[in-house]
């Protein structure tokens, strides 16, 4: 039912978003094309990059996480059914949404995560949690670094009954490269590499504590 819900929403929410949007998605589509399963690691800005990702990247299987209570508008929740959202608890749940993930991942889909997990607003990259890192080391999915900026405007132009500029950056896929179970440590050490890889496709003023991560060497990612 969902992969039929897919290919009659994706058109529609492609024409409206093109109608509010100047949407530059071409380096995405053009990574997304020739990659197995894996995990999209983009920045969190508002509710504009998750029907991008999904709607643009239709018939390529793309999924990715969702607060829980968002399903509480119906067709918010129409929308998240139809592309196999995965919700996420606050209040915990982790171990049951790892195991979502991995399925969807075994079953050939790829799986956006927004590292942040809250959004940002302003545009200015924010800390990441280290839940990313753990689906990323024991999945062994590779990781698709995505940024994208001009979104955290749109209201303002929306009021101006002006077109948002979007524009999507993607960097090099990779995965975490380390011998045995990584510590917390080190998985922080990873997580400030992955957030690097992110910072390092935005503008400097949107890196945010990340900046100087963004001109640095990767210790623990294996470039694909």
């Amino acid at each position: 039912m969902s992969k039929f819900r897919r290919a009659i929403v994706s058109p529609i929410l492609r024409g409206i978003l093109g109608t509010i949007c100047r949407i530059d998605c071409r380096e995405y589509l053009q990574s997304l094309g020739g990659m197995e399963a894996m995990i999209i690691a983009i920045n969190h800005i508002n509710f504009l990059e998750v029907p991008v990702v999904v709607a643009f990247s239709h018939p390529r299987q793309v999924t990715g996480l969702v607060q829980a209570q968002a399903w509480k508008n119906p067709v918010m929740g129409f929308l998240f059914d139809s592309y196999d959202a995965i919700p996420i608890n606050r209040e915990g749940a982790y171990l049951q949404t790892f195991r979502k993930v991995h399925g969807m991942i075994r079953e050939g889909f790829c799986v956006c995560i927004a590292p942040e997990g809250t959004r940002s607003k302003t545009g200015v990259l924010g800390r990441g949690k280290a839940g990313i890192v753990q689906l990323a080391y024991i999945t062994g999915a590779p990781v698709l670094p995505v940024a994208h900026y001009g979104g955290e405007n749109f209201w303002r132009d929306l009021k101006k009954f002006k077109r948002t500029p979007f524009q999507m950056k993607v960097g090099r896929p990779f995965r975490f490269k380390f011998e045995g179970k990584p510590s917390r440590d080190v998985q922080e050490a990873m997580l400030t590499e992955l957030m690097g890889r992110i910072a390092a496709l935005l503008p400097e003023n949107m890196r945010g504590m990340y900046a100087e991560q963004a001109l640095q060497e990767s210790n623990y990612l294996e470039f694909i």
